[in-house]
């Protein structure tokens, strides 16, 4: 069992590093201040191969593993948290179209996909289902070679400022056979979108309702065949959550590396509060939940990309355990900072604010809790946990 990082891996990490700390960290603050979606950079960083990380290479992907992907993620997250996470949105729908779609739909889209020039935004969540993929209602109706979608996707990332839309829709009857996924143009005639949400965080992204309102799509621009939306859904969903824990381990990894230089600098009572136990114990703890947190993640990553059995569950707890670490971590650091870690001319306040909706996004960790529960109960601890 190797847990070192190879030579690809390596400059995978490297090349991630450069590209956060010289492009998203320094206007960071601002595009969160002035809620600024990123766009010219989301191109840079396809230049860099970053926006078709697990595309196949048929579509002009870099067709990397997840658990190589989630060392990129989390070296951008240190840069610009909301960013990373838009990118991994993108990557995953891009992947969705890039691996499902007709090779003509491919054709069209994937190129300027995988390069960043243009976006993707990913439509699963509904107004009264959430992310429960089965009880979706927003329809697609045959009409000779087409569909006819009706219906709301709500808290849609990126909604209104990208290019395409990957939708989960209902072609059949309720539960899980009858979802289909489907490829919309962003502009297609009867797509609308609701206000811009004003959010507590990840403000360098838009987030708004899609409305459908009779919108004409070809058969054509299916993904995979009918009724086979939930599944591709939920192989979307285990992904996503290594990607939402990791960017929550790569926004502590940059709160917990700020305040270990602020308490060497910070004094009271004529001493550097690094020099206090109560301070040493707490960054103690931060780097110690950080590290089981970031192991986690790679082992759900190397169990997804082995398709591995207990794979779906061992991504629930990534995302659980790794999404509440990196809140606890931004949290602890922000206290360390004192008064100053509520003010907005320092980063931790922002930190704190983005990886808060890291616990709710992709089932919220409640709903982590059931599917890892069920599991055990269904097939006894020994045989998860091993």
């Amino acid at each position: 069992m190797d847990f070192a990082l190879s030579d690809d891996q390596q400059a995978f990490v490297e090349s991630a590093r450069a590209f956060s700390q010289g492009v998203l960290a320094p206007k960071a603050a601002e595009w969160d201040a002035s809620s600024h979606f990123p766009v010219a950079e989301l191109a840079q960083a396809g230049e860099l191969g970053f926006m078709g990380m697990y595309t196949p290479e048929s579509a002009g992907g870099l067709a990397l593993s997840r658990l190589d992907a989630s060392l990129i993620v989390e070296e951008l997250a240190k840069g610009c948290t909301t960013t990373a996470a838009f990118l991994t949105i993108h990557n995953m729908a891009t992947s969705m179209i890039g691996k499902y779609c007709r090779q003509e739909v491919i054709d069209a889209w994937c190129p300027e996909l995988v390069m960043g020039s243009r976006l993707a935004s990913y439509c699963l969540t509904e107004p009264g289902a959430g992310s429960d993929a089965a009880s979706l209602r927003t329809s697609a109706t045959s009409d000779g070679d087409d569909y006819l979608v009706n219906g709301s996707k709500v808290f849609i990332s990126g909604a209104g400022e990208t290019d395409v839309l990957v939708v989960m829709l209902r072609t059949g009857d309720a539960g899980p056979k009858g979802v289909t996924a489907v490829l919309i143009p962003a502009d297609a005639e009867g797509v609308s979108y609701g206000k811009k949400e004003e959010k507590m965080g990840w403000n360098a992204q838009p987030t708004r309702m899609v409305s459908f309102d009779n919108v004409r799509v070809p058969k054509g621009n299916r993904l995979g065949e009918e009724g086979q939306g939930f599944a591709i859904a939920m192989e979307g969903l285990d992904g996503g959550r290594i990607n939402i824990a990791t960017c929550s381990v790569g926004t502590a990894q940059q709160a917990l590396e700020e305040a270990v230089a602020y308490v060497q600098e910070r004094k009271q009572f004529n001493t550097a509060i690094a020099d206090f136990q109560a301070t040493q114990f707490k960054l103690a703890d931060m780097a110690t939940e950080l590290v089981a947190a970031r192991q986690m993640i790679r082992l759900a990553a190397w169990k997804l990309d082995n398709k591995d059995s207990q794979a779906t569950t061992y991504c629930a707890m990534a995302k659980r355990f790794a999404t509440d670490v990196g809140f606890e971590v931004c949290n602890d650091a922000l206290q360390l900072y004192g008064g100053y870690g509520y003010i907005k001319e320092y980063p931790m306040e922002r930190h704190v604010r983005d990886t808060r909706v890291h616990q709710i996004l992709e089932g919220t960790n409640e709903i982590m809790r059931v599917i890892i529960s069920r599991r055990l109960l269904m097939e006894g601890a020994l045989e998860v946990i091993q």
